[in-house]
């Protein structure tokens, strides 16, 4: 029996509760394995160049680095590695700047959990 290969996803996230709920949900889809939580950006990277994930669920606002900036470091550093960002901010300036860094994905909090989880997966199947 051949064993499904799953998606390794790092959550970086600065609320708490929304980091911890998020990477219970995902850690529930039998398609996603968690690999990592970060509260702030400089934790996203380090985490991410430790545990490369497939895929980075990462906020915008974070204290000591933002999302944009650690998805650029990310992007330099691991090029295969896709990030989906994922924020209560409706801004298209910071979409748009998120999408520059190297972003794949721009969802909004309020979402519904399967366009959050659609979005990770479509993302860890995109190649450039």
């Amino acid at each position: 029996m051949d064993e499904v290969m799953k998606v390794p996803v790092l959550v970086a996230d600065d609320h708490g509760l929304v980091r911890d709920a998020l990477a219970a949900f995902l850690g529930g889809v039998d398609d996603i394995e968690v690999v990592g939580m970060a509260r702030d950006g400089e934790e996203a990277v380090a985490l991410a160049l430790e545990r490369r994930p497939r895929v980075v669920v990462m906020d915008v606002s974070m204290p000591r680095m933002d999302g944009v900036e650690a998805t650029r470091r990310i992007m330099h550093a691991l090029p295969d590695t896709r990030v989906v960002i994922l924020t209560g901010l409706a801004d298209r300036e910071r979409a748009e700047e998120a999408m520059r860094a190297g972003a794949v994905a721009y969802v909004l909090k309020d979402r519904d959990a399967t366009e959050i989880f659609d979005a990770i997966l479509r993302a860890a199947e995109t190649t450039w």
